[in-house]
Formats: C-alpha cells, structure tokens, sequence
C-alpha cells in the first residue's frame, strides 16, 4: 500500500492543491502542426495587406485625374525646391525665386519640345518619302533573295506585325492611370500640376507638418524622420535622372550628327525627355535614330548608329546607374526593372514614370523606420563606401565647425526647407504648450 503522508512538516497543515482539470480541446488546434498554425498567421496578415494594397491602387485609379497631377508636382518640386532657397538665401523675394523658378523650367521644357515638334515637322514629308522608297527596296531584296519569299507572305508578316506594335503601344498609351484622351483632361491636369507644385514651393513645411498632425502622437518621430529621408531621396533621383538624361542625350545626338543622320537635334531632345522613362524611353528613343538613320544613311550607317546607341546605353548601365543613380537612391538594378515593368503593366507610360521614384522613397522610408534611429532624433547609419558622396538618401547631421552653435540648438535660415535636425519641426507639433505651426 502507497503511504500517502505528505513527506514534509508543513505538508501535515496545509491542504494538498487539487490538480486542474484541463478541459477538452473540441476544436482540434491541438492535433494542427505549428508549422501549419505559422502559415496560417502569415497568410491572413499577407491577406490583409494585399486588400489594402489592392483598395489603394484602385483609389488611385479611380482619382487619376488627380493623382498624376500631384505626383508630378511632386517630382518637379524636389527639383526646384532647392534653386528656391538657394535664391532666397542670396535675399531674393521668395515669391519672385518661386516665380523665376517655375517661368524658368517651364520655358525651358516647352522651348525643347517646339525645337523637337518644328524639325520634325518641317522634315516630316521628306521622312515619309523616304521610308517609302526603303520599304520598296528592302521589299523587292526579300523578294530577289534565295529565301523564296513570296509577296503574299510578306505582306501577312507586315501585317502581323504592325498589329502586334499596335497593341503593344496601346498598352503604353492608355494605362489604368492614363491621364485621359480629350483635350479638357490634360488642360486640367496642367492647370492642376501648376497649382499643385506653387503651393507646394510656398508652403511645403507647413502641408508636411500638417500631414504629421495626422498620424497618432507616438508614430509622429518615425513618421517625420521617414518623410524627410524620402523627400531627400526623391530630389536625388531626379537631379540624378536630369543628368543620366542629359548625358545620354549628348552622346546619341553627337553620334547622330558625325555620322550624318538627319534630325540629330530633334533626336537628342527625345532621348532627353524619354530617359525619363527608364528602360522603355531609352529602348523607343534609340529605336527612332536606327531608323533615321537605316532611311536616310543606309544599313552600314544604321549599324554604326546602334553601335553608338548601345554604347551610350552600356556607359549609362554600367557606369552612370551604380555610380550616381545607384548611390542616389540605393535601388537594386532587379529591382528597377521589375518596377517598371510591374508599372507598365498597370499604369502604362504613367506607371513606368513613376514606378522608380516611388520604390526609391519606400525603400529609404522603410530603411529609415527600421533602423530605430528616429527614436534617438539621428540619421540612419551610413552604408560601406558611401561616405563623403554627393548625393545621401537620408538626412544626415551637419557638422559643426569651431565656435560655431551647438547641434542641438535650432539653426533655420530662410528658405531652409528641411531643418537641421530631422524631428525638429515635432516639438511643435507633438507639444501642447506650441499648438500653431512655427513661422519658417
């Protein structure tokens, strides 16, 4: 027989705990594998991020009319907003440095595209002769040659593939966030660009520390601090962009006229402005001086041409790309691809515009929030081999020279659109003895 005596002295005073009685399990959890019950949490939590996701793009889609506008105010903003306050600090008024700014890129925008549209239409009868009188030949070569060609056969092939160019071009021209067809459409997409990006010139710091205000008081610093990396790596991208364009607009047109290829200016100008689209803009642009060429000069010219467009196209990849874009907004080259042909896909030629910069920005905006440093009020660490270069996808503290003011004192200067410390524009707004937005 067992002995039941508790084996300690306290034991024979104190009531022995009854054991609990676990219930049974109904639902089965218990006989689900953890790896199955792992997979399940993530595919819910997958689930529901891709709804979000899906009810954005569709918001998008249906406020185009709106949202491409202010995406392209935001671009040219990034791009101004630093010759703004550079003539602001030499004591220019702020309105007349906005004033100039905008007169200044819109009359060099609009002198580039009327320099592109009067050449190309006053050469325009002569392009359309030509390639005319080049078909015919390359026809009759076809037909003269041992492949046995016959006519019907070649007008088929000629026949498929300008369908296929067609539906091809038509899924580049009319996206999911085409900007519309009529004429009203674009005027008010103009007017609203315009409108857009002049407000934003005047009173950018105030929007961005109202859109602050938005979010919980805790998330205000890591918000903040994301925001300003993402609006420094946007304006390096397009500084960037604006020179990679201009590069290889100079190299493709100085090849188009040493070697004799018509409309070498109206060339240049289109490789500028569709370098700007990556990947696809180069391909469609390079694509126009074969073919100039291939009429005009011949295929021995036509293959000098290509050899020039590749190279110019080979130096931008291999040596533009890692070196300023790659330094400019940290993107893996996969990376920039499958953006742009996901953009494509989705938006056509406003997708691939914009795909890029809006993955540069997630990317440095996510980069900032996960490193923590928003907590300390600091700037994310540097990555290897990219210190003392030109441009920086976050904010970075400012030294201090001898005698000069302490860092954590504030130091704004007129026009200054990001202040010296990243969370400084949150003492005003996460503080309640300073409700009012601070005057710049």
């Amino acid at each position: 027989m067992a002995d039941d005596t508790p084996k300690t002295w306290w034991g024979r005073f104190l009531p022995e705990a009854a054991s609990p009685v676990r219930e049974p399990d109904l639902s089965g959890s218990s006989s689900v594998p953890r790896g199955m019950r792992v997979a399940a949490a993530w595919s819910w939590r997958i689930l529901l991020v891709a709804a979000v996701v899906a009810l954005l793009v569709f918001l998008v889609v249906q406020l185009r009319l709106i949202v491409i506008p202010l995406l392209i105010a935001v671009l040219v903003s990034a791009l101004l907003k630093p010759l703004v306050d550079v003539l602001v600090r030499h004591r220019w008024p702020k309105g007349l440095a906005i004033a100039l700014a905008m007169v200044g890129t819109l009359s060099v925008v609009s002198g580039l595209i009327f320099l592109a549209i009067s050449q190309i239409t006053s050469q325009f009868a002569s392009v359309q002769a030509r390639t005319m009188t080049a078909y015919g030949d390359f026809k009759a070569f076809l037909l003269a040659s041992p492949l046995h060609v016959t006519e019907t056969q070649l007008n088929d092939f000629i026949a498929q593939a300008f369908d296929s160019l067609q539906q091809d071009s038509q899924v580049l021209l009319s996206g999911a966030l085409s900007i519309g067809s009529t004429l009203g459409h674009v005027a008010t997409g103009v007017f609203l660009t315009l409108f857009c990006l002049l407000f934003m010139l005047i009173d950018g710091r105030t929007i961005w520390r109202w859109t602050v205000r938005v979010f919980p008081q805790r998330a205000r610093p890591a918000v903040d601090s994301a925001g300003r990396a993402g609006w420094r790596t946007l304006g390096n991208y397009v500084r960037t962009q604006i020179l990679v364009a201009s590069i290889d607009a100079v190299g493709i047109g100085l090849g188009a006229f040493f070697l004799g290829v018509p409309l070498a200016i109206p060339v240049a100008v289109l490789v500028f402005l569709g370098s700007f689209v990556p990947i696809v803009g180069a391909v469609v642009t390079g694509a126009v001086a074969v073919f100039l060429a291939l009429v005009y000069n011949g295929p021995v010219i036509a293959l000098l041409m290509l050899g020039v467009v590749l190279l110019v196209q080979q130096l931008e990849g291999h040596v533009l790309q890692p070196l300023i874009m790659g330094t400019a907004v940290k993107v893996h080259p996969l990376a920039v691809v499958l953006a742009v042909a996901g953009g494509t896909l989705v938006a056509g030629i406003p997708g691939a515009l914009f795909a890029v910069p809006v993955v540069a920005v997630i990317n440095v905006m996510v980069h900032t929030i996960a490193s923590g440093t928003w907590r300390t009020g600091g700037s994310a660490p540097p990555e290897p081999g990219t210190d003392g270069a030109i441009w920086q996808t976050v904010p970075s503290p400012r030294r201090i020279r001898p005698g000069s003011r302490s860092s954590h004192e504030p130091q704004d200067r007129p026009g200054d659109h990001e202040p010296q410390h990243p969370s400084e524009d949150l003492r005003e707004t996460s503080s309640p003895e300073s409700p009012g937005p601070r005057t710049p």
